[in-house]
């Protein structure tokens, strides 16, 4: 059931953590891509990787994903992308991309009503082309620099800017706010979910590339640092490649 009563909190929760990030954009160069890599915490991060390594264990045989029916993660992944949506129209606007907003609003009204709240995906039916985007890129957009990179345990390699995207994006989904208990955890869970499964679908070429490396931090780090900065550089409003 939706609860428009926390309207006021949502509010208040989404303008702190826009002037929070604005403080941050202060005195920032706008949208300058870095080529070098920053990692003055190196120690820390690598001992995270280690422990990282051992969690997700060699990543060979595709693991999770392919003891999962196709069919259930699909339908994990689409409720997880449309319950999304509302977030990546609210960072559309904050970036000023009129595009991007117009497709993640016209995606949630399509996959909510056509597609049984998102278990079907029918707005692609209908030729709406996927769109994602994050506080993280919203920051980067108002031209907050990317600072030091960091592995965050079971998530992987970040950035600072990235680190607090993460962190505003806990707040900024409508949906959080609007939604009752249990619904208002269903968006996520199936994100979980969803991380896990496409994960584990690639654990098998990222284990190649990785952990056939001499340095296997160092190749997560570099691959990371080079996907987040391409999908940066992309024109907003545009699909861009899954960098997880």
């Amino acid at each position: 059931m939706v609860n428009f009563s926390t309207a006021p909190k949502v509010l208040r929760n989404f303008t702190v953590c826009v002037l929070v990030a604005g403080l941050a954009a202060c005195g920032s160069a706008a949208r300058v891509q870095p080529t070098g890599i920053n990692d003055p915490h190196e120690q820390s991060n690598r001992k995270v990787h280690a422990l990282n390594k051992q969690v997700a264990g060699s990543g060979k045989g595709g693991g999770l994903a392919k003891a999962v029916p196709s069919e259930f993660q699909t339908v994990i992944h689409n409720v997880a992308e449309n319950m999304a949506m509302p977030q990546v129209a609210v960072n559309s606007f904050l970036q000023g991309d009129v595009t991007g907003f117009g497709l993640a609003t016209s995606r949630f009204a399509i996959n909510t009503v056509l597609g049984f709240a998102g278990v079907v995906d029918a707005a692609s039916a209908f030729k709406v082309p996927e769109h994602d985007t994050d506080f993280g890129e919203t920051l980067y957009v108002w031209g907050v620099g990317e600072g030091p990179y960091y592995e965050l345990p079971i998530i992987g390699p970040s950035t600072r800017r990235d680190v607090a995207g993460r962190i505003v994006d806990l707040f900024t989904n409508p949906l959080s706010y609007t939604l009752e208990s249990p619904e208002k955890y269903v968006g996520t869970v199936t994100g979980l979910a969803d991380r896990v499964f496409t994960k584990s679908r690639r654990s098998d070429a990222i284990a190649d590339a990785v952990d056939g490396s001499t340095d296997s931090y160092a190749q997560a780090r570099l691959n990371y640092l080079q996907n987040r900065r391409f999908e940066l550089s992309q024109p907003t409003g545009t699909m861009r490649p899954d960098a997880d």
